[in-house]
């Protein structure tokens, strides 16, 4: 079996401010916008890999939440801890600089890992945190 990552969702409660942090921070393309305001779905992904996507949805959605679903969730992306993706770039102290300039809020700078990774992070506008990994 050849397996792709083709497309992952990751919550997104103002579009337009989701919308410039992957377009303009991560330099992402954009594939798809429908919707209107909040009920918006944008589809992004890496200009080199057109076969993975990433589309930034309304969080809540869902007509099948409660209420306590959606105010669980709203609480979970306010603290940051609803959504993770982790990206990853040959050269992560560029990434990590091209993204700070653009405004991003940093969790974490460029930092050797005890388990052999170096990474840093960010979160985005929804609270999602956003790790880059370094690759050779």
């Amino acid at each position: 079996m050849d397996l792709i990552i083709h497309t992952t969702f990751l919550p997104a409660d103002d579009p337009d401010s989701s919308l410039a942090f992957y377009r303009d921070a991560l330099d992402f393309e954009v594939r798809n916008d429908v919707g209107k305001g909040t009920m918006r779905w944008i589809t992004v992904g890496p200009k080199s890999q057109p076969q993975t996507s990433i589309v930034l949805s309304p969080p809540t959605a869902d007509p099948g939440l409660t209420d306590d679903e959606r105010r669980t969730i709203a609480e979970m992306m306010a603290k940051g801890s609803y959504a993770t993706i982790v990206l990853a770039a040959a050269d992560v102290n560029a990434a990590f600089e091209q993204v700070q300039a653009a405004g991003a809020d940093v969790v974490q700078e460029p930092t050797d890992q005890p388990w052999g990774v170096r990474d840093c992070a960010f979160r985005d506008p929804a609270g999602n945190m956003v790790r880059i990994n370094q690759i050779s």
